[in-house]
């Protein structure tokens, strides 16, 4: 191998789900990467299989390591800022965590990257829109948020803050910073501890339980498989003009959570039945939900070419192949 021509790469939130996927296809794209996660809802089997590579070093530490922040940050050329409080029943049960990390971790990282001038992508939220009933989503639409007393909704606020303080670095001080909202990412590796629906319903589906399906399962949801939501991130954090904007990352085909329920069960070729839950018997307190969460990617779609190519059909596939496997290997003890 001759020498390294790649960009040395920071990823905040590397060992995530999404982040793991995108370590990944840097390293694949001969860049050097650097991860830092301190596991709270990172899983290191994510990133086990890199660890042996000498393009990648993984530093189990917190993102409010100012120090250990600055000293990394300062030999990357990039920023991938994906560490977060990820999922509805997590930003649930631990408000204040999720408040602090959404909010003052990315404030650290925007504020070190501003200090040595590295260009940054913030991984932002569709929740960002809270209760907007459009049916399709597109950037310029207004955000809806609920009410401090409903705790779902910190999440929402603490992303669109996010948003505010990332395009105030650019305007205020011409930080490249590049924004993306990403629509429910999901495909293999993904866990449902955290509320996550296709992995949840997989698994029961897979184990013979109970599918069940919160409030009344007319919710309607956009899909985007990682490998989709992936090559979005980077052909936007690739393209010039991306700088100072925001952008949705998703796939605009549209299903009921009901629906997806039964599409599960028959791809499983299982026989658990689909449970309505009302909301109050899953969560503590009171919860309010949205009815559409569709994205509009014509936006994204204009500027860099992007389309997400793999259909539900296809992640479901995928995904419920991976779970198989992982429950296989649960029963065998590996």
């Amino acid at each position: 191998m001759g020498l390294h021509q790649g960009k040395k790469i920071l990823v905040t939130g590397g060992c995530g789900f999404i982040g793991s996927y995108l370590v990944e296809r840097l390293i694949s794209e001969g860049n050097e990467v650097v991860v830092i996660d301190d596991l709270s809802t990172g899983i290191k089997t994510n990133i086990e299989h890199l660890l042996n590579n000498k393009y990648f070093q993984f530093i189990n530490d917190t993102i409010f390591n100012y120090r250990k922040m600055e000293e990394v940050l300062q030999g990357c050329d990039e920023i991938y800022h994906l560490a977060a409080s990820v999922g509805v029943k997590y930003v649930v049960e631990h408000p204040v965590e999720s408040i602090r990390i959404n909010i003052r971790g990315t404030e650290i990282v925007l504020e070190l990257a501003n200090r040595y001038h590295k260009k940054i992508f913030i991984v932002s939220s569709s929740e960002v829109y809270g209760k907007n009933m459009k049916r399709i989503l597109n950037e310029d639409d207004d955000s809806l948020l609920g009410g401090p007393k409903v705790l779902r909704w910190n999440y929402g606020h603490a992303k669109a803050i996010d948003e505010f303080l990332a395009l105030a670095y650019h305007m205020e001080k011409g930080l490249e910073v590049v924004v993306g909202r990403l629509f429910n990412t999901c495909g293999p590796r993904q866990v449902g501890t955290y509320g996550m629906v296709i992995p949840r319903f997989i698994e029961q589906a897979l184990k013979g339980d109970p599918i069940m399906v919160y409030g009344n399962g007319k919710q309607v949801r956009a899909f985007c498989h990682v490998s989709d939501t992936i090559e979005g991130i980077l052909r936007l954090m690739n393209h010039p003009k991306a700088v100072g904007d925001v952008f949705n990352i998703g796939n605009p085909e549209g299903i009921t959570i009901f629906k997806l329920a039964k599409k599960i069960r028959e791809m499983t070729n299982s026989k658990s039945k689909i449970i309505l839950v009302p909301y109050k018997k899953v969560f503590s307190q009171n919860f309010e939900d949205i009815r559409y969460r569709v994205p509009d990617i014509r936006k994204i779609g204009k500027l860099t070419g992007y389309s997400p190519r793999v259909t539900l059909d296809q992640l479901l596939e995928q995904t419920i192949a991976w779970f198989k496997e992982e429950l296989k290997k649960v029963k065998e003890g590996v």
